[in-house]
């Protein structure tokens, strides 16, 4: 919660609501790959997922082949096919969410269903684009911090550099489409996150 709190602020409850806490004798805890049982002989597979986030996971249907990608493959705006990486602070990794990408390759799932939003069925393709959005913003980005440039420029910096990349942001898209794209990957937060682990990376 600490964390949405950073990326979203105030708005936080407004928009999901209070996070109540779990009854500790619900909680099963999962390893690097696991099972939940939906009953019928329906399971969903638990695959550990992180890159975007430490806590990640994936999930696929025995049922349907669909797997729940949660944002470890970034957001889908399905009104363009436009795709956008979610690399908000604190947990990015670029290798780390890579590698994610590349387990739900193996995967070889149906359809992906994007928690922002789902379903695409060209697989391959999506995670594919999905993989080269997250390593150009980080080349942008490391790009604009080489400059010496603070967060705000940087930003700007890395928005100018992709803007053609996405429909929704065209002159003759729905200026509500762009908006929306914005919201839920937020380019301020994308580049932060990457500014963090960059900053990290030179620690280490």
């Amino acid at each position: 919660m600490a964390s949405a709190r950073a990326v979203y602020g105030d708005a936080l409850d407004r928009l999901f609501g209070i996070l109540a806490p779990v009854p500790a004798d619900r909680i099963v805890a999962l390893e690097d790959t696991g099972t939940v049982d939906l009953g019928g002989g329906r399971r969903l597979g638990s695959y550990y997922s992180p890159g975007h986030a430490k806590h990640h996971v994936g999930l696929l249907d025995s049922e349907t082949g669909d797997l729940y990608t949660g944002d470890a493959a970034g957001v889908y705006i399905p009104e363009t096919g436009d795709q956008r990486p979610a690399t908000p602070p604190p947990d990015f990794d670029l290798e780390v969410a890579l590698a994610s990408v590349r387990r739900f390759a193996e995967l070889r799932p149906t359809r992906l269903l994007f928690s922002h939003y789902g379903p695409v069925a060209e697989v391959e393709r999506t995670l594919e684009r999905s993989a080269e959005e997250i390593r150009i913003w980080v080349e942008e980005t490391r790009q604009a911090r080489a400059a010496g440039l603070d967060l705000d420029h940087a930003v700007a910096m890395v928005v100018e550099r992709t803007r053609a990349r996405y429909v929704a942001f065209s002159p003759d898209a729905d200026p509500a489409l762009a908006k929306k794209f914005e919201r839920i990957s937020g380019s301020a937060s994308n580049v932060s996150g990457i500014m963090h682990w960059l900053e990290q990376a030179e620690t280490s």
